[in-house]
């Protein structure tokens, strides 16, 4: 069966600063609102991991939630760009435009377009208790090194954790993660935020 993401046919997207051997970060998530957490957990994944860039990519609605109340996508893109403010952030609407639903098939159209850049998945470890449920979760693992951004102190138990505990990189050797052989992660402490999305919607934010 084929990926959703190769399906069809579609005006080449606009793909954010790319080029073979860059080593680029995939920061996902519906960005409702986007805060500053977003962008200090991005510039703590390029300065640990040596990548050149991140791309914020602002999904169309997350599979797992409802989205009934989700403000447009164009308006969560503005808003993100607002706050990223850095040259080596890029705020993209990509999944939208390839029509991609699930991270992996985003990830498997992009290792597919663009198979000579070095992706890495970067989530918050709050991603960690539920990712089990994602669509395809040990495809992703297998698609890509994935960087864990500490927002707690501790990794929250889970499948994940569990079944790739091997595959876990030391924290002093993360600059090697980009360029590892999945399935490889990475945890990174150093980031320590209570701000959620979540958190700021619950207080009118």
């Amino acid at each position: 069966m084929k990926s959703q993401a190769l399906a069809g046919t579609r005006k080449a997207p606009r793909v954010p600063p790319h080029a073979p051997g860059m080593k680029i970060g995939l920061f996902g998530g519906s960005f409702n609102p986007p805060h500053l957490t977003h962008r200090a957990a991005s510039l703590l994944a390029l300065k640990r991991l040596g990548l050149d860039r991140v791309w914020w990519l602002v999904s169309p609605g997350n599979p797992l939630k409802d989205t009934r109340a989700l403000p447009p996508l164009a308006a969560r893109l503005a808003a993100a760009r607002e706050l990223a403010e850095h040259p080596r952030i890029d705020v993209t609407g990509l999944e939208a435009a390839i029509g991609t639903r699930y991270t992996f098939d985003t990830l498997h159209w992009l290792r597919h377009r663009l198979p000579g850049v070095h992706f890495v998945w970067v989530m918050g470890a709050d991603n960690l208790a539920n990712f089990h449920r994602w669509e395809n979760w040990r495809g992703i693992a297998a698609l890509v090194p994935i960087a864990v951004i500490d927002r707690s102190g501790a990794i929250a138990a889970g499948p994940f954790v569990e079944s790739f505990a091997r595959h876990r990189l030391p924290e002093a050797r993360a600059r090697r993660l980009a360029v590892a052989e999945p399935p490889v992660w990475v945890f990174l402490h150093g980031l320590k935020s209570p701000v959620s999305s979540t958190a700021l919607r619950a207080a009118g934010g």
